[in-house]
């Protein structure tokens, strides 16, 4: 016999009931979200694996420059992270379906593009382009998602969203490579487009429409404050990894400019009679730990990811394609245990679970601090397999925490929050760890650059790849050694200051989260189905 349903908690927010005809198909749909996300997630690991072959000359590559690789990645990132919020406010109020509609026509359109650039500038404005449709693709999946499955199945679509996400990281690297070894550069883009034809052609089918029933005036000022901000802020954080310096005019003044606009936007919020984002949300410390978690975790996670792939590609002599595999861990432990987190967190409390997956994170990010050249493949496997079954206990609870705090009709806005602040974290990661990482490098191998001619020494010491690409071109095989070593040097103290982050973490969703007894998530079943024309 079934145990009795808890009753709902009496902070959660009361929403309709998902009408039976779009509660039957519920599943079918999550499919094609999962189908929409994949394609915008995997693209972004995918091109990390591309970035020599785009770099070589024409008629391998465009001949791209670092900076302008760099871009190629940043622009995509820029556009992203400054228009999540304000994609996720426009999906709640003309529709979560036309936004992921418009989404996928702009990102397939800018894939299309981005597969036959003609030069390193065309990329990285195509790539603009495709961060525009992804930024309306991903807040609206789980936007959408929180409008079709009933508050009790919630923990356990969003379990299957965020497996999904980390899936996606893991393969993109696999993809990459299979397709570099078969095709040109451009194969990496243009595979996109058949999937968006599917998802949209499935998407028309089978997703239901959903908005907020009453927005109200919209609130251009804030949407354009929020934007704004946004911007400057993540400019601010790229140019400071790219110059490995927080203290130049060119880092600081953005940085500062956008701190400044979103003050600006949370005190013209706190005041707005219709605001864009009803910042009395974050005075609930369960949604601020939430936030404050993805943003931490990722922040340490991403730091991670960029050296790792230096580790084991440069350092390992790992390729693409075997670097991809070894992350296959990674994402079984997502894809098994993120839809499972939901019962963890039933057993023991959203805080136990999410606590224990940051120390685990944690653990496997001061893994790295003991790597070294000959470090066994199986020992790599298993921290990256500590580190994906953390992830797994992290996100979805946390994501459902922040999702159910608001009303449904404001899911496009909660799904924005939940993006903007692992897209912030994640930059900020990149940008803070690289500067460790490249800080520490410099230091280590200057000493060993004395017998290089002067006009090289400056572009030597900038990078392990650097330093590997001066010391074939002039024969210096003597540096390749002390490179190794000075890159390993580096990767230890940035995974100290990663576990460091991850463990901050810990302590927040330790100290904050809900033990068993005030977990949200619980079944909502008091509230009538709702007929289908409550929806529309």
């Amino acid at each position: 016999m079934p145990a009795p349903s808890p009753s709902p908690s009496p902070s959660a927010p009361v929403s309709p009931r998902v009408p039976e005809a779009v509660h039957r198909r519920r599943w079918a749909v999550l499919g094609v979200l999962m189908l929409s996300l994949l394609i915008v997630v995997l693209d972004n690991s995918i091109l990390n694996v591309a970035v020599k072959t785009i770099a070589s000359p024409a008629p391998t590559g465009l001949g791209s420059t670092q900076s302008e690789l760099e871009w190629a990645i940043n622009s995509y990132t820029l556009v992203f992270a400054g228009l999540l919020f304000a994609s996720g406010l426009l999906g709640d109020r003309f529709g979560r379906k036309k936004s992921l509609l418009f989404g996928l026509v702009v990102f397939g359109l800018g894939s299309a593009l981005a597969a036959f650039s003609g030069s390193p500038g065309e990329l990285v404005a195509h790539r603009a382009v495709m961060g525009l449709g992804a930024a309306f693709v991903m807040p609206a999946t789980l936007a959408v998602l929180m409008n079709v499955f009933e508050r009790d199945e919630q923990p356990k679509a969003i379990g299957i969203w965020a497996g999904g996400v980390g899936l996606a990281i893991a393969i993109g690297p696999i993809t990459g490579g299979v397709l570099l070894e078969h095709f040109w550069w451009g194969s990496i883009f243009l595979v996109n487009v058949p999937v968006v034809l599917i998802a949209l052609a499935l998407m028309a089918w089978l997703v239901p429409e959903s908005r907020d029933p009453a927005p109200g005036r919209i609130d251009l000022a804030g949407v354009g404050l929020s934007v704004l901000g946004l911007v400057l802020l993540v400019y601010g954080i790229i140019r400071g990894g790219e110059r490995a310096s927080f203290t130049e005019p060119g880092v600081l003044v953005p940085v500062l400019a956008g701190l400044a606009v979103l003050t600006a936007f949370v005190l013209y919020e706190r005041r707005s009679d219709h605001p864009a984002l009803d910042v009395s949300y974050f005075r609930k410390p369960v949604f601020s730990a939430a936030v404050a978690a993805i943003a931490l975790v990722f922040f340490a996670l991403m730091g991670v990811t960029f050296f790792s792939a230096f580790y084991l590609q440069s350092v390992r002599g790992y390729s693409a394609l075997d670097s991809g595999l070894l992350l296959l861990p990674l994402a079984l432990a997502q894809m098994v245990f993120a839809p499972r987190a939901r019962l963890a967190v039933a057993r023991f409390g959203a805080r136990t679970v999410c606590a224990s997956g940051m120390a685990a994170v944690a653990l496997g990010l001061g893994a790295f601090a003991f790597f070294d050249a000959d470090t066994p493949v199986w020992v790599m496997a298993l921290v990256f397999l500590v580190q994906g079954t953390g992830m797994a206990h992290i996100m979805p609870p946390v994501t459902v925490a922040i999702m159910q705090t608001l009303p449904r009709e404001k899911a496009g806005s909660g799904s924005a929050i939940n993006n903007t602040f692992r897209q912030v974290g994640g930059a900020l990661g990149v940008a803070v760890l690289g500067s460790v990482l490249s800080s520490v490098y410099r230091g280590e191998i200057e000493g060993r650059l004395g017998a290089l001619p002067a006009a090289v020494r400056t572009t030597a010491g900038e990078s392990l790849e650097a330093t590997l690409a001066v010391a074939e071109k002039l024969g210096a095989e003597e540096l390749v050694a002390p490179a190794h070593q000075a890159f390993l040097d580096a990767m230890h103290v940035t995974a100290w200051a990663s576990a460091g982050i991850a463990a901050v973490g810990a302590v927040v969703v330790a100290a904050f989260l809900p033990g068993r007894a005030a977990d949200p998530g619980v079944p909502d079943r008091a509230a009538p189905r709702a007929p289908e024309s409550a929806r529309r």
